[in-house]
């Protein structure tokens, strides 16, 4: 009788706490069961029963730092290619166009060179091509304004840097573009350092849109078909100055 009692009471406390309380015995008795059984505490099987197969933090820490790894490699791999392909591409273009001007920098003798073949002169200077404004930067410092025409966007920058930092801004002065859409003739000087199969149509040119008084000093290359006033240098140095009316003069001779 006692232990029928006990288990009437004790059924009695299930059935009357509800519906929650008698699954909440139900779950404790059954985890009791387990953890006896397996030597588990009842708290550690709930829990792998509510966890299932999620993995560990520790591996999932890893997993979102090899992959903000992962995004930043990437992006300073890219960023690294697009940098190299906006500094490389105005000095490569230049090899694909019709008539290539390579940019290679004057030497100081050259600049003495073309200074030279400037004294007595006076009015615009230009330089055709100027690179790293060495040349226009010169010129400045011996009273001239001088312009340099470049297509290199770095180049150009760099030549405005060099004329501040010499404190010839004011009379340096540097502009983007082709040489071949701008016209020249309100220069009474022009440097050019060219190339041989460019010095033809530019002899053209300089022709058609020069005044009777403007000098061209042509550096490395000469023109194919004027006679120059003056030489000066020799080798990679030597420097050739023409003066426009002496070339209109000797191409009007039948």
């Amino acid at each position: 009788m006692e232990g029928g009692g006990e288990r009437g009471r004790a059924w009695w406390c299930v059935s009357g706490a509800g519906a929650g309380a008698a699954w909440a015995s139900w779950d404790w008795s059954v985890s009791r069961d387990v953890s006896d059984a397996a030597g588990t505490p009842p708290e550690t099987l709930k829990e792998e029963r509510q966890s299932g197969c999620v993995p560990p933090t520790s591996l999932q820490g890893n997993s979102l730092k090899k992959s903000n790894w992962g995004f930043l490699f990437t992006g300073i791999v890219g960023g690294t290619l697009v940098v190299v392909y906006a500094v490389a591409t105005p000095f490569i273009t230049p090899a694909f166009r019709r008539i290539c001007l390579p940019f290679v920098p004057a030497t100081a003798k050259q600049i003495e060179n073309v200074v030279k073949m400037l004294r007595c002169r006076r009015g615009p200077l230009v330089d055709i091509g100027s690179g790293d404004g060495r040349i226009v930067i010169a010129a400045a410092k011996e009273g001239f304004t001088a312009v340099g025409y470049e297509l290199n966007p770095w180049l150009v920058w760099y030549s405005r840097y060099c004329a501040r930092r010499e404190g010839v801004q004011a009379s340096a002065r540097f502009y983007i573009s082709d040489l071949w859409k701008v016209t020249f003739s309100q220069y009474s000087n022009v440097v050019v350092f060219g190339v041989p199969h460019m010095m033809l149509q530019l002899e053209k040119k300089l022709e058609l849109e020069l005044e009777d008084e403007a000098r061209v000093i042509a550096c490395r290359f000469p023109f194919p078909h004027w006679t120059p006033a003056q030489v000066t240098g020799e080798g990679i140095d030597t420097v050739w100055a023409y003066d426009a009316s002496s070339f209109r003069r000797s191409k009007k001779r039948p």
